[in-house]
Parts: C-alpha cells; sequence; structure tokens
C-alpha cells in the first residue's frame, strides 16, 4: 500500500493519498486548502486517483475537491446526507475498492451529522472526529455531544489498537498514532456515562 501525508491549507489540515501500489489505483482523503503539493505528488508517484473521500461537509476538507476532479477524473464521494456534490453517495458499511484494497466506510456522527471514518489495511482516516490526543468540536450547526459519544464509545475504540489514527488536522503532538494510544492517552476517551460526557464537552 502506498500513504501520503500531506500538511496544507491555513488551519493545519491534513489530506492523504492512499494507493493500493505504487503507481496504481487510489484515493485523495479530505482534499484542502492549497492542493498544489498533493496535485503534484499525483502526478509524481504515478497514482491514478479514482476516488475523492470527504470525511465531512465543513469546506477545509473539500476545497480541493475540485482541482483534484478536474485533474484525475476521479468522483467525488461523502456520506449520502453531506451537502456536496458528489457523484458516489456513501452510508455506513459500504466499502470501495482500489486496486485490491478494500475501503470500509464508518458513520461517525458528532461533529457534523454527516462525519465518517475511512478504514483500510490497518489505518482509519479520523477526520474531524478524533484528533491525536483530542476530539472534533460538537458546538457547531450539526454537532451532537451525545453523538460524538456514541461514535466514539461505540465504533472508534472499538477497532483494533494497532489501528493507524490518521486525523483530519496537525492539532496533536505527533501527526499520526494508534488507537491503542488514544485509548491510553486521550483524555476525551476516558471511561464516562454519556451524560458526564455530555457535561464534559459542554463545560
Amino acid at each position: 500500500m502506498l500513504l501520503r501525508q500531506f500538511r496544507i491549507g491555513p488551519v493545519q489540515n491534513f489530506t492523504y493519498i492512499v494507493a493500493g501500489r505504487d503507481r496504481g489505483e487510489g484515493v485523495v482523503i479530505d482534499p484542502s486548502y492549497g492542493i498544489d503539493p498533493v496535485l503534484t505528488a499525483i502526478d509524481e508517484l504515478g497514482v491514478k486517483v479514482r476516488y475523492i473521500l470527504n470525511t465531512h461537509s465543513h469546506p477545509d476538507h473539500y476545497a480541493g475537491n475540485q482541482d483534484v476532479r478536474a485533474r484525475t477524473g476521479a468522483k467525488v464521494a461523502a456520506f449520502h446526507t453531506a451537502p456536496l456534490d458528489q457523484d458516489v453517495s456513501l452510508r455506513e458499511g459500504d466499502v470501495l475498492t482500489v486496486d485490491g484494497l478494500p475501503i470500509h466506510v464508518l458513520h461517525t456522527p458528532g461533529h457534523t451529522g454527516d462525519s465518517v471514518l475511512y478504514l483500510f489495511e490497518g489505518h482509519v482516516a479520523t477526520g474531524d472526529t478524533l484528533f491525536v490526543g483530542e476530539c472534533g468540536r460538537t458546538d457547531l450547526p450539526g454537532g451532537s455531544p451525545s453523538q460524538m459519544y456514541d461514535s466514539l464509545f461505540g465504533k472508534v475504540i472499538q477497532l483494533a489498537d494497532a489501528t493507524v489514527v490518521l486525523p483530519g488536522h496537525d492539532y496533536g503532538p505527533t501527526p499520526t498514532s494508534t488507537i491503542g494510544w488514544e485509548k491510553g492517552h486521550n483524555y476525551v476517551l476516558k471511561p464516562r456515562t454519556r451524560e458526564e460526557f455530555i457535561r464534559f464537552l459542554e463545560s
């Protein structure tokens, strides 16, 4: 598998290129502002981008969609309720396959109602659901502390400890981590009841 992480844009976004193999078919996850370094890398790596995967519908995670689509002809994929110009409308449990690499879709509302994770070959692109050492905000339109609780404790921490976390922003002490590290070090993931979690996020 080929994986490249790019820190671009004014708010420290991470955009990812993922491909099944060198010079094979792949995807771009969350193309942000300042997409030129990613476009250059697509050409240099020889990746045939089939899909643009958006983790949610905030502009800093889809600002580069049209540039990538114009350069590569890739199809934009997002959760079916996301108010985006999408070619492929995703739902919980869907699987996209590129060059033999299956990419699983997990719906994780909380930061937005249309937030999803993309799980592939021991890695998970978490968007703004989970950062290294933190979670995304729930006080923006469409956010929900209660849904974030279900997403984090019902889905995210159920993933294998060795799963590599690929966050949507460079907000933590390292650019990536693992689910096991987050369970042991992320203060947001301390055991809490739903009510305690909601009070914690709203405090």
